[in-house]
């Protein structure tokens, strides 16, 4: 990887296992990635003081992210060689410690290996924000896209309450609030369509 690229990294739970089961496990999680993005000398505790402990290095920059029920979407610029791998590796280590411990749990909780694909173009940046965005609602999670409280798309919007800003984005993403709202949301019927569509085919497949 190289220092300022941008990628889309994505990572599920072994087998589709549930790992955010509420509220709290979703901001657990959107706190851990806030922590990790910079340099730190000490692991995540379970109390931060977000005005004093935003220190630190960046070792990556939050471009957009989605956590859903059994996976996290990540759009992420590299700002310290071979950043994503440990940012990646203390967001996902730090948070099956607290999920282990909060259920009574042994073991793995994410596939091995996340995944990670090059953004080589504004356009596809653009688009992946939308995909990533549009997740919950294609999913069937939500009814409107904005309802989903556990993703970047408020930051986008400039709009609602905000549980933490993490994202910085206004460099590459350069449209307004109100037309983003309508790229994203002017698309969402047709891919909740498609995903439809997709499992009925995979479903046809396999009978």
């Amino acid at each position: 990887m190289e220092e300022g690229s941008l990628y889309h990294v994505f990572t599920k739970s072994i087998a589709g296992y549930k790992i955010f089961k509420n509220k709290a496990d979703y901001r657990r999680m959107t706190e851990t990635i806030w922590y990790y993005m910079n340099e730190r000398e000490t692991k995540f505790s379970k109390v931060i003081d977000f005005k004093k402990e935003n220190k630190g290095e960046p070792i990556v920059r939050i471009i957009c992210y989605c956590i859903m029920p059994t996976h996290l979407h990540l759009v992420l610029e590299e700002k310290k060689e071979k950043g994503i791998p440990q940012f990646m590796s203390n967001i996902l280590n730090s948070y099956a410690r607290y999920f282990n411990l909060k259920y009574n749990r042994k073991g793995h909780l994410w596939e091995s290996n996340y995944k990670k694909v090059l953004i080589e173009t504004d356009e596809q940046l653009f688009h992946l924000t939308r995909y990533i965005h549009l997740n919950p609602f294609t999913a069937g999670i939500v009814k409107r896209v904005e309802d989903w409280e556990f993703s970047s798309y408020k930051e986008y919007l400039n709009s609602g309450k905000i549980f933490l800003k993490i994202c910085y984005f206004e460099d590459l993403i350069e449209i307004s609030p109100e037309n983003y709202r309508k790229f994203v949301e002017d698309y969402a019927d047709y891919e909740r369509q498609l995903q439809r569509i997709k499992k009925l085919i995979k479903f046809e497949e396999q009978v």
